[in-house]
């Protein structure tokens, strides 16, 4: 169990849920039922010997964590997992029930041979975490990127349209359509500035320019500086 607050959220809560699934409890010291629920969650967890977490997330003190999860009435309980909301309840729970909501966050053992599979990250665990879990997006993305790379970029495209889209998967998708070496070509700009002129007339060009804008990332400076230039072009 560990008290959390706005400013260790993000990593003792979203960043942690990649690993393990991790119970929220949004509570107040004035909510009676809170008082109630809390001690019935801290032993439900703790029988799980690690498979779940708690983090207790006290919404007087911590606004911004309450107002992230829209928070209007508490107790207040959310799983995450992999950084994503996916199972939670309101108000007290007696303890059999608090017990079939956690026991839903214990992965299975298939569950856990995946998750080792994707661990592992090579191209032969990857291929039977996929026989295991076809849509696993862990699976899905880390094989994606060993094709790529080995320019498989076709592959790789086909097997992205299994996952929703994400900055990561278009990304990757960038770099199976312009060639891995696009990453590191120091002419990126020179290569843009080509496009530029054809990008409204040739929607290959067009492609192309995007893909480079998402391989740079949004943290580079020049990736907003040619996103406005291919929009005057385009409108």
């Amino acid at each position: 169990m560990a008290d959390v607050t706005d400013a260790t959220f993000a990593t003792e809560v979203v960043e942690r849920s990649h690993a393990v699934a991790v119970v929220v409890d949004l509570w107040a010291p004035w909510c009676g039922p809170c008082k109630t629920l809390g001690p019935i969650l801290e032993q439900v967890v703790a029988a799980t010997n690690g498979a779940v977490e708690l983090a207790k997330v006290n919404v007087d003190d911590n606004p911004q964590t309450a107002q992230a999860f829209q928070v209007q009435s508490i107790p207040a309980v959310y799983a995450m997992r992999d950084g994503k909301v996916v199972d939670g309840f309101i108000g007290a729970q007696g303890e059999a029930a608090v017990a079939e909501f956690v026991q839903r966050l214990i992965p299975t053992e298939q569950e856990s041979e995946v998750e080792a599979l994707v661990a592992a990250g090579d191209e032969a665990s990857l291929r039977r975490a996929l026989e295991l879990d076809a849509d696993h997006e862990g699976a899905v993305v880390g094989l994606a990127d060993l094709l790529v790379a080995d320019g498989r970029g076709d592959e790789a495209l086909d097997l992205l349209e299994r996952i929703p889209e994400t900055p990561e998967v278009r990304r990757i998708a960038a770099l199976a359509r312009t060639g891995p070496e696009a990453a590191d070509n120091g002419d990126v700009e020179a290569r843009l500035d080509n496009l530029l002129g054809r990008v409204k007339a040739d929607p290959d060009a067009r492609q192309e320019f995007v893909d480079l804008l998402e391989i740079m990332g949004s943290d580079d400076p020049r990736t907003s500086v040619y996103r406005r230039r291919l929009t005057t072009q385009l409108y």
